[in-house]
Order: structure tokens, then sequence, then C-alpha cells
């Protein structure tokens, strides 16, 4: 018998050894971090630029390039440690935990505490935390593939002492085992530390965009280039044609995609994580706003997961068990004992706690309870027999054997007569149209020789039926309607009888005239499945093999799938999901690795709420991408044609340095910042094959960009044709451009009457920061300056920016693309 540690010697352990986990470079050095920042094709640009201007022999300017450069770097660098602070927040939450004996009692602790000494329990659907010998329990099943790569698991035996490696998986069995070694020194981490460097797959959006960067940044190179040619033959100024080249360059390189992305993904998925909802890889929250049909587990997450036993039915005797139950009449006794013998030592299923609980409670002072038998053979639920066997060998020879499961599948097992199973089909029939799950409960003993391989060659005998009550959440009917008003269609999935399906589903605000069961399911091939579950909302009777199932069909009709799960079986329909979504709470290690989610709170009010976030980060993403090609229209645009139209280079590239920093972080930290909008989920998903560049938004950037490009240009024309000097006409292009780009950022927003304080403060020191380089004499002076009158800044800034407002105003008049689809009923698949 272990009796673990106390905390003052785990703790001496630990500052010995160290936390319970492998070495990660996943957190970069600073070091690293400014290597990859100064790599970018911006900041080669800059570098370049101030190369040609310590040519120039023009100090003062490359200085002032110079600085802009560590400027921006300072920016990049808290950019990239808040996205890896994200990150390192989101696996501390994710963190891993490992049940515990210490000062003499069980606790679940973080996996990272455990050290050599501690007694640790683990079961099935449990990912072993450290390395271990086996001390007391039943047979395990290990899955040792993570290590060997072999895929048939192997046996571990408890009385033989053997041992277990940390990050094996126990499909079958639980015990009680003694941590033998941690972290690195384990057997994990002597293969190997990389576990922790692993990539997350790209989303689509962000293979989109690695297409899409390639080849903007090849046409920005191919103008910058034909610029230089250009001035170059016909100025014979190279180097001033070259600096020309790189400041088109420089405006027209969409580096600021792929970071917008990091951003929003990973600040996304932190924003989610709010909501009790993990995300594995952050480019989950893509998917979450295109989920057409969400599959839910009954059990936690429709109701409240606390089963209780409400009734104890025999063939004679039906009582009634309340909260205050203490004592039972001695007819339900074994009913009580062999439902508990049917259940696993350390029991993790909810309806294995009830009755672990009543047993507890009513059976502690009678002779039903039998702590030293032992269990010698266990029959698990499989697909076809939906009932657990247990056999225990007690102080005499015989063999005592308990079994628990669908009042079908218990009525098959006892071999009875159509007639004589007729009342007990009746009384399951009953209790189950008053929501109450029912359990059949048999016995049978067996004498000598070898148990056979199949529980129906026992001889059972049925002794009754447990009743458990689990009551409906009070948020989920709410829940269940905003899904509805969504146009997420819910299907709940769930081993229930069928008529206990039906008053759950009703209960929390489903339709559930149609029910489907798991046998009706095995019956119907894939095109007919697809097509029933069109129309139903709920599958009794289903086991984990149905959900993989239903996934396929339903991902075959054109559907975007949310799947919940726990088990160790549930792992290969959340993998095949868009998104599995498994529970933290009691979900297995194996569910929580196959889904792209995991719940902490273990409700489904999490998931919408996730839901409802991922259509936010979706529809901030889309406006940030249609600024970001609206806002380097305008610049590029500047930056090429009044060369080529002989008014002279008027943007430098600490003019580009200026409004990068704007545009910066405006397109990763302001459209982030965006509140969803009211009606986000009153509308219907997005399309499975909807791009983020669609031609819709792209047009809607080109079109604000060449309106602010215009106006900019109409003001500068009256400039030139006014005689205006070089200076003057760079910074009306200045002045052009800022408001132009503020004007952009107003219009791109989704709700522009809605506060956004982050836009407002951006708004306010752009305007601050570009009086102050337009009007003090010294920042003037750098940026090669001659201030126009306030009459004419304003005027210039007025042609950038109106045009692009009138816009938005003439857009806001006429109904939002929004408000169509919701007059659009969306076709049934």
């Amino acid at each position: 018998m272990l009796n673990g540690l106390s905390t003052e010697e785990a703790g001496r352990r630990l500052a010995t050894t160290g936390a319970n986990a492998l070495p990660t470079s996943s957190r970069h050095s600073f070091v690293a971090l400014l290597f990859r920042i100064v790599r970018e094709p911006m900041f080669l640009l800059l570098i370049a630029a101030t190369a040609i201007y310590i040519v120039f022999g023009d100090l003062t300017e490359a200085i002032t390039l110079g600085g802009s450069v560590v400027m921006i770097m300072v920016i990049e660098l808290v950019q990239e440690r808040r996205t890896e602070n994200a990150l390192e927040a989101l696996r501390d939450l994710a963190s891993p935990a490992a049940r515990v004996l210490r000062d003499g009692r069980w606790a679940m602790l973080d996996a990272r505490d455990l050290v050599p000494g501690d007694a640790i329990q683990i079961a099935e659907g449990d990912r072993v935390p450290a390395d271990a010998r086996l001390a007391e329990g039943a047979l395990l099943s290990i899955d040792e593939s993570l290590l060997t790569g072999e895929s048939v698991p192997v046996v571990r035996d408890p009385s033989s002492a053997d041992l277990v490696s940390g990050g094996t998986l126990v499909t079958v069995g639980h015990a009680i085992a003694e941590v033998t070694a941690t972290g690195p020194r384990s057997e994990m981490g002597r293969i190997g530390a990389s576990l922790g460097t692993i990539d997350a797959p790209r989303a689509p959006i962000q293979r989109e965009v690695a297409r899409i960067v390639p080849r903007l940044a090849i046409a920005a190179i191919a103008l910058s280039v034909l610029l230089v040619v250009i001035r170059g033959i016909s100025e014979g100024r190279w180097l001033a044609a070259a600096l020309s080249g790189i400041t088109l360059a420089m405006s027209l390189l969409p580096e600021e995609l792929p970071v917008v992305l990091s951003v929003f993904f990973t600040l996304g998925a932190r924003r989610i994580a709010r909501h009790g909802v993990l995300a594995r890889h952050a480019a989950t929250v893509e998917t979450l706003g295109a989920i057409t049909v969400l599959c839910v587990d009954k059990t936690g997450t429709l109701t409240e997961n606390r089963m209780s036993i409400a009734r104890l039915v025999t063939s004679d005797t039906d009582v009634v068990v309340g909260a205050s139950t203490t004592e039972l009449p001695e007819e339900v006794h074994q009913l009580v004992e062999l439902g508990l013998l049917a259940c696993p030592h350390e029991p993790t299923d909810p309806m294995d706690h009830a009755i672990a609980a009543l047993a507890g409670k009513t059976l502690a002072q009678t002779e039903h309870v039998h702590p030293r038998w032992i269990q010698v053979r266990e029959y698990p639920l499989r697909s076809g027999l939906l009932a657990v066997t247990h056999v225990w060998r007690g102080d005499d020879a015989r063999l005592v054997v308990a079994t628990k499961g669908a009042p079908e599948a218990i009525l098959d097992l006892c071999h009875l007569t159509p007639e004589d199973a007729e009342p007990w089909r009746a009384r399951a029939a009953a209790m189950a149209h008053a929501g109450i799950r029912v359990l059949g409960v048999a016995r049978s003993t067996f004498f000598g020789g070898e148990p056979p391989s199949n529980p129906h060659d026992y001889a059972f005998e049925i002794v009754g039926l447990l009743g458990l009550a689990d009551p409906v959440r009070a948020d989920t009917a709410e829940t269940v309607a905003r899904c509805r008003a969504a146009g997420i269609r819910m299907i709940m999935v769930t081993g229930d009888h069928p008529e206990t399906a039906r008053a759950i589903a009703t209960t929390a605000g489903l339709v559930a005239d149609d029910v489907i069961t798991g046998a009706e399911l095995d019956t119907l091939d894939d095109r007919a499945l697809a097509s029933r579950l069109a129309t139903t909302h709920v599958v009794a009777r289903a086991v984990p093999a149905h959900k993989l199932r239903i996934v396929r069909a339903l991902k075959a009709a054109g559907e975007v799938v949310g799947m919940t799960g726990d088990g160790v079986n549930d792992a290969p329909a959340l993998a095949a999901a868009d998104i599995g979504i498994a529970m933290g709470g009691r979900g297995s290690d194996v569910a929580r690795e196959a889904a792209g989610l995991v719940l902490v709170r273990d409700d489904l009010y999490s998931v919408v709420e996730a839901i409802r976030t991922g259509r936010a980060i979706y529809d901030n993403l889309r406006a940030s991408i249609g600024y970001l090609i609206a806002a380097h229209i305008p610049i590029a645009g500047l930056a090429l044609l009044p060369p080529l139209l002989g008014w002279g280079a008027l943007l430098a590239p600490i003019h580009i340095v200026f409004l990068e920093l704007v545009i910066d972080p405006t397109c990763s930290i302001v459209f982030e910042m965006e509140p969803p909008a009211a009606d986000i989920m009153q509308r219907p998903p997005r399309p499975r094959d909807a791009r983020l560049l669609d031609l819709r938004r792209v047009m809607g950037g080109v079109i604000r960009g060449l309106l602010a490009l215009c106006g900019g240009l109409a003001a500068l024309a009256a400039g030139q044709h006014a005689g205006y000097s070089l200076a003057t006409m760079s910074s009306m292009a200045f002045v052009a451009l800022l408001a132009g780009n503020l004007a952009i950022l107003v219009a791109t927003r989704e709700q522009p009457m809605r506060v956004n304080r982050t836009a407002l403060l951006l708004i306010v020191v752009a305007i601050t920061l570009g009086a102050l380089a337009l009007g003090v004499p010294g920042l003037a002076h750098v940026f090669r300056f001659a201030p126009p009158s306030v009459g004419v800044i304003a005027l210039v800034g007025l042609a950038s920016a109106l045009p692009v407002l009138a816009m938005r105003l003439v857009q806001r008049a006429k109904p939002t693309h929004s408000a169509r689809l919701q007059l659009e009923p969306r076709p049934a698949p």
C-alpha cells in the first residue's frame, strides 16, 4: 500500500529534480527574435535606404532613418513577445493534471509538480504523467506507440510491479503507481525533448496568405526596379532613383499580412480562453465561425453532470431516492450492491459515481460491502452489447458476476422469454418517459475453471433497474436557442433510451419529434444516414463508434461539424470533425489530444461563446486585411506617380516608416480589439468555401484606396499648378496620406459608430505626431517639409478623406450583406 509524500517532502524533491516537463524551445530568446525581425524584407530595405543616405553624405537623414528602424524593431519585438506570452499562458491553462496522494489525501495537482516517490492514480483514457511502477489495481492495457511506434497495446500487471512510461496512454484498466522518474530523466525525456517544438498545422487562411505574399512581393520588386530604371535613364541620378525604388518597394510590400494572422489567431485563442475554451492550435479559431452543425453529448454538456440515483425498481419494489436518503429497504440492497460491483474500483463515469455515492450512504453498515473481494475479469462496453460486466472472487471458491447496462442489453444477457421480459420493458419505458436514465442490473455465479470469453455464457438473472437523474442546466434552453438563431443546428448524441433522450431534448429546447437510435443508424448507408440526420436532432442508444459515422455523414453533406466528446473511443470522431471539442474536466487525455478545442468547464455555454468570439475574430480579420489593401494603394500611388509625372520624388523612406507606425498597430491591434457586431449571432454561418480575400472584400479595399489616392493626387496637382516647392509638395503628400489612411480606418470598420478606444487613441496619436512633424522646425527639417498654410493642410486632408468617407455613407444607406443573408434562408443539405 503506497502512502505517498507530504507536501514538504514533495517540495524538497521538486527543488532537486526540477519540474516534470520536457525542455521546450518554443519561447525564443531576445537575440533570436531580433534576428528574425532583421531578416524581414522591410528592414532590409530600410537598411539599404540608410546606406544610400550615408553615400549621399546626408548623415541627419541616415541617423533619423536608423532611429526609425530601431523604433519599429522595438514595436515588433514587443508584439512578438506579446504573442509568445499569450501562447505560454494558453499552455499553462492547458497543463495536464494528475491525481496524487499528498498528505494522506488524494488531490488533483499540476502534473509538472510530480516528483519521484509520489503515489498517482491512472485509469482508462489517461496519459501516464511520469515514469512509474505499478503497485495495485487491475491489469492495464497500455498504448506505447508514442515511444515504440508499435500500434498494438501491451499489458502491464500491478501484481508484477510492472513499469509504465510517461507519455503512454491507458486504454483499459486502472491502477495506483509510484512515480520513479520525471521530466528529462523519464523515458520520454531520454528519447528526446522535441515534443514541445512540433509546429501546429497551418489554417487555410495561412496557406492562402502564404501563396499571395510572395506574388505581391515579386510584383512590388518588379515595379520598383522599373521605376529605378526609368528615373535612372531619364535623370541620370541612379542613387536617387534607387532611393525612389526602395520607397516604392516599402510602400507595396505586404509584410503585415503574416503578422496580422499570427496576432489574430494567437490573441484570438487567448480571447476564447477567457470563456473557458482552450484552442490547442491557435489557427482553430478560423473554423469556429463556420460551424453549421454542433453534435453534443447529453451528460455534462446539456445537463449538470450531477448524476444521482432517483429510483430503485425490482420485480415487487419501487423506491424513490432523495438527496437526504440514508437508509433503504432490504429488498433493494442487493440491487445497489451489484450495481456497485459492476463499477470500476476507482469510478470516473458520473453514473458510477452516483452508484458508489448511494452505496456509501446506505450500505456502509450492512453485510453487502465486500472490501476483500478481488476483481478477476472485466467485460467492457462494446458495440452490440451496451453493458459492463465485472467478475469478482469472493471468500469462497465461487466467482460473483455483476453486470449493468441498457435494460434491453441486460434482458438479452438474461435470456428471458418475451413474456418474462415484457414487465421489465414496461417498467423501463415508464421511467424513461419521466426523463430518467435507466440501467438494468443482473447477477450470476461461476464455479471453477477459467471465466468464459463472452458474458453471454453466464447464467444471468435480472435483479432490478437503477434510475438515474441528471438535471438539465439552467442555461441550456437559452444556449440552444442562441445556436438556432445563429443558424447552427444542434444534434444531441446520447447512450440513453430513446424516450429518456426525447424527454431531455425537449426540456433542453431541441426538436425531439424524430429520434434515431444507434441500432437504426447501423442499418443505414452513408447517404441515407446523411439524409436522416438532416431532419433529426436526437440520436439515442449511441456508442462512441457511431459518432465517427455521424461526423463523416454530415461532412459529406457539406456541413461544418463540431463534435464534443470525452472518452478514449471518442478520439476518432473528435479528430475527424472540423472542430473536435473535448471536455477538460471529465475528458480523457487522448480525447483532449485528438480535439481542436478543450472545454475547461464542460458546458455548452462555453462552446457558443467560443463560436461568437470566433465569428468576431473572422470579421475583424477580414476588415483588417481590407484595410491593409486600401492603405497601401495611396502610399504606393504617391511613391510611383509623382516621379513619373515629373513632380519629383515626394515620398522618402522616412515617410513610409512613419506611416508604417500607423498601419502596423492599426491592422494588428486596432482591428483585433473591434467589438463584435450586435447581430453576430443572428447571422447564418459563413459558407465552408468562403475566402478571406474574396473579390468583394478586395474590390472594396481597392476602391477605398483609389478614392484616397485620387483625392490626394487632385490636391497635389493643384499644388503643382500653384508652383509649390518640392518640400511643400512633400508636406502635402504626407498630409494626404495620413488623412486618407485615417479615413480608410474609419470606413473599413464594420461598425464605425461603435466606440473602439484603441482606434480613437491611435487616431489622436497619429494626428498629434503628424502635427509635430509639420509644425516643429527641427522635425520638419528631418522630414524635409516646408509646411503650407493651415488652410492648405485642411483642404488636402479633406480632399483625401472625404471621398472615402462619402463612399462609406453611401454603403451604410444600402442594405448590408449580413442583412441580406438573414433574409435568404439557408438551403437544407
